[in-house]
């Protein structure tokens, strides 16, 4: 097979994902394993296993993050950006879209907005209990998680959420430091050390300098880069995290309502493909298409640039205990900001009365009970939403 047909092949193969994934980043790692694995032999389950193992050491979102390692793997650094582009692409434009289709309507008033905001509320109730159990599984870990959302809810501010993952790192490394696993797989990738280090050299100076550049230079598109990029490079604990990150910084600076902001949330439960392009959604509403593509090229590309900056160390590094325990602070600290967003914006601008209450218990039971999938909950909850306020 010659390179252009491996790329043609990695982008058709990508863009099935993107068309079929349905389900959240669990699902989306069974899928890849059935098209990548199963089918096409292009990794054993080994080397599949010690990717997905990698990317979970990672900010951002993990199942993009496999897809573009597996693309690497199999056409270099073209690959990788052909199998993100492909499992990507299907849901931006479905969001992109819904954005429009929001403003051109007036839709803000519409019935079935609320019904939208409840949905939002079961599935983040659900992604905070699963992720608890996951993530906080004894009472030190407990103990950071509860924390972290009192720290949160009283002082609701970006800063303050670095602030928390940073001392989530650091009592990760004093608790659990000395409890981390042991002979972990090792991993070889087709990256050197130096093109790691020049990835992640530029990661850090995008890091420094968008901020100073949209201080300097006030413009839109700018702001929209610094905003998407941050967020995408702090993210840890997968898609749902980025609604208590991105709502952060949008709603109260006026880009978007919370009303606003949340249905577009509870759109993203229903396509496939990765949450993180939610923020397309919040890109056009922001500024339109240039927008969307400003910031969905920003928050992903924090996952290239770790992705190329991480593999080649990473290996050595996961086997560290220090390392290890910093991690486990960070995922319970997550779980803290994943609860304080539920808690607000989630819950408090989405249930105003018992039949909200109602509606939302019963869609976050079919979710967590009767594993019914995300995007079926989405028309339950909006046909629903329509029957309770026309009775």
């Amino acid at each position: 097979m010659t390179v252009k047909h491996s790329k043609i092949e990695i982008l058709r193969t990508s863009l099935t994902l993107g068309l079929t994934s349905f389900g959240g980043p669990v699902a989306h790692l069974g899928y890849f394993k059935s098209e990548y694995i199963d089918k096409r032999k292009w990794l054993d389950e080994k080397t599949y296993a010690d990717i997905i193992a990698l990317c979970q050491f990672l900010p951002g979102p993990a199942s993009s993050q496999v897809g573009i390692a597996i693309g690497m793997l199999r056409g270099g650094w073209l690959g990788g950006v052909m199998s993100w582009l492909g499992f990507t692409l299907p849901s931006v434009i479905v969001l992109v879209l819904f954005a429009f289709f929001y403003q051109s309507l007036t839709l803000s008033d519409a019935t079935w907005i609320s019904s939208l905001k409840i949905v939002a509320v079961a599935v983040v109730a659900h992604a905070v209990l699963g992720l608890g159990k996951k993530l906080t599984p004894d009472k030190p870990r407990i103990a950071i998680a509860l924390a972290a959302a009192l720290i949160m809810l009283l002082f609701p501010s970006t800063f303050i959420q670095i602030i928390i993952i940073l001392l989530g790192a650091g009592l990760g490394y004093l608790l659990f430091k000395n409890k981390a696993q042991t002979k972990l797989a090792s991993f070889a990738v087709p990256i050197s050390k130096k093109q790691g280090m020049l990835a992640f050299s530029i990661l850090v100076a995008i890091l420094i300098g968008l901020p100073i550049l949209a201080r300097i230079f006030p413009h839109m598109y700018i702001q929209i880069a610094d905003t998407f990029f941050r967020v995408g490079s702090f993210v840890f604990g997968g898609g749902h995290v980025v609604l208590p990150m991105l709502e952060q910084e949008i709603v109260p600076t006026g880009f978007l309502t919370s009303d606003e902001f949340l249905a577009g949330y509870g759109v993203a439960q229903a396509v496939p493909g990765p949450l993180f392009t939610f923020s397309s959604y919040v890109g056009t509403m922001m500024n339109g298409i240039i927008g969307a593509v400003i910031a969905t090229g920003a928050i992903f590309l924090p996952s290239f640039l770790l992705i190329v900056g991480a593999l080649p160390f990473l290996s050595e590094l996961r086997e560290r205990s220090s390392f290890q325990g910093m991690l486990t602070g960070v995922n319970a600290s997550v779980v803290g900001l994943l609860l304080a967003a539920f808690y607000d914006p989630v819950f408090t601008s989405s249930i105003l009365d018992v039949a909200d209450f109602g509606l939302a218990v019963i869609l976050f039971a079919l979710l967590h009970f009767w594993k019914v999938p995300a995007w079926l909950i989405v028309i339950i909850g909006v046909i629903a939403g329509e029957i309770i306020r026309l009775v």
